[in-house]
């Protein structure tokens, strides 16, 4: 007998030995080779950046500092436990809400990512939420975007690309369906099998590493299996995993992993910010924004293109005459500017207008009647208004007021507003047409500074004449 060999025979069998009595997340963890890119790191970046402007100007955000500071502290804690091969540090992670009610999210390459407010709204706790978000993050860290570009061959446009990526989102091209807003509709795909079946493993990896339960990430599956099958939730594309599978593949990857026996479940902020999302007016779902967008109704504010200023010249105190619209006539500070559209034209002085809409100014608008009551119409104007407008409250109930002569209704919204800082009023008035429309009125101004423009408001008001 070979005493050396005898000696390897006892070594051998002491590490088999030693390997059973290990974690089973140290030896059968699934290993992740990250595809082949011929892209440079540099490129998922800049088409990140480049979509993320596109995105911001077509979807409906929630301008929330309290919401945004959560979602963003949820997403730092996935980011840093993505593991280090798959970290990339020139990436740019920051997170946004979308208001929309579809259970979903997405995120571009480089880093930005989108939630859809549904989906805190329908999360059973804040694992099921940081469990999509883990899965995007992988999307990304994973850099799926470029890679799928790598075997597809060159990059046709920034926009098709962008297709691709919101293509990719956790529920499988319901999203990349709004790319009919963008122009790129023509060109539109999605992650591959293997790219989502990957997503779904790191993702569950990731959530482990932050101290979430990956199981939660396979219940937002299986409950959108259920809505599927009661006919109520999104449709997915046939190219997407089924979430059955997923279900099934998320829990067999969580028996590998180190999973807290104390995860993340119902946090304070968690229950924070859902209640205050289910209290807003409800949202409308992507394909309803979509439909607008092709409407034309989700096109750019007119405003777009200004620079918002700490300094704001007060309104002067000559006025011009209005005659711009068949609809209305009415007098306004000479040193404000107009920015008109079909149904609405704004006035804003210099430095109070921009991508986001007024900080100083009015609106004057037409729309139509949904209810043939004017109170209700009111209401459905003022609940449009709070969902584009998120950090707005109605601070008191309509009150009865004259409108170019006619009986309407008055009301008064502030909150504190993400451009200027500050306290923000909104007043809001609103009177029936004769053809059967609404016209309304919407004046803005920082609260600091209501006392300077409550003379110009005065006079405007008492100057409309409406051409029905």
């Amino acid at each position: 007998m070979n005493k050396h060999s005898f000696g390897k025979r006892i070594v051998s069998a002491a590490m088999i030995a030693a390997l059973w009595t290990l974690p089973i997340a140290m030896i059968a963890q699934t290993r992740i080779i990250a595809p082949k890119n011929k892209y440079k790191v540099q490129d998922d970046i800049k088409l990140g950046s480049d979509a993320s402007r596109e995105i911001e100007k077509q979807f409906p955000l929630i301008n929330d500092a309290d919401a945004t500071a959560y979602i963003e502290r949820v997403g730092r804690r996935l980011v840093a436990a993505i593991p280090p091969q798959f970290n990339q540090p020139a990436f740019n992670y920051r997170f946004k809400w979308v208001n929309a009610s579809d259970i979903n999210a997405f995120a571009l390459p480089g880093g930005p990512m989108y939630v859809n407010r549904g989906m805190i709204e329908n999360a059973k706790n804040e694992g099921e939420m940081a469990g999509v978000m883990a899965h995007e993050i992988s999307h990304v860290a994973l850099r799926h975007a470029t890679a799928q570009q790598t075997q597809m061959g060159s990059a046709k446009n920034t926009l098709g690309m962008l297709g691709m990526i919101i293509g990719g989102a956790i529920l499988g091209g319901e999203a990349g369906a709004q790319l009919g807003m963008l122009g790129a509709a023509a060109w539109m795909t999605k992650y591959s099998r293997a790219y989502e079946s990957q997503s779904d493993t790191l993702g569950a990896q990731i959530m482990a590493n932050a101290g979430y339960d990956p199981r939660d990430l396979a219940n937002v599956f299986r409950t959108i299996q259920q809505q599927e099958k009661g006919g109520g939730g999104p449709q997915w594309i046939s190219s997407h995993p089924d979430p059955g599978n997923r279900y099934e593949a998320i829990n067999k990857e969580a028996q590998y992993l180190n999973v807290s026996a104390n995860p993340i479940k119902i946090t304070r902020d968690f229950e924070r910010i859902q209640a205050r999302f289910r209290a807003m007016p409800k949202a409308k779902t992507m394909e309803q924004i979509e439909k607008e967008a092709e409407k034309g109704q989700g096109q750019n504010n007119p405003t777009s293109g200004g620079r918002y200023t700490n300094s704001v010249q007060y309104p002067s105190s000559r006025v011009r005459s209005y005659t711009g619209s068949s609809w209305l006539r009415v007098n306004v500070p000479s040193n404000w500017r107009e920015f008109a559209s079909q149904d609405d034209v704004q006035f804003a002085p210099e430095g109070a207008y921009g991508d986001q809409g007024i900080t100083r100014g009015a609106m004057f608008g037409v729309m139509t009647s949904q209810t043939n009551d004017l109170g209700r119409d009111s209401e459905a104007l003022v609940n449009s208004l709070l969902q584009g407008n998120t950090y707005l409250r109605q601070q008191n109930r309509w009150s009865q007021v004259y409108v170019a002569g006619r009986e309407g209704y008055s009301t008064q919204l502030s909150g504190r507003s993400p451009l200027t800082n500050q306290t923000e009023i909104v007043t809001i008035y609103t009177t029936n047409l004769r053809n059967g429309g609404i016209f309304y009125v919407a004046t803005v101004v920082p609260q600091s500074e209501a006392n300077s423009y409550s003379y110009a408001f005065k006079n405007m008001l008492n100057s409309i004449r409406l051409n029905d």
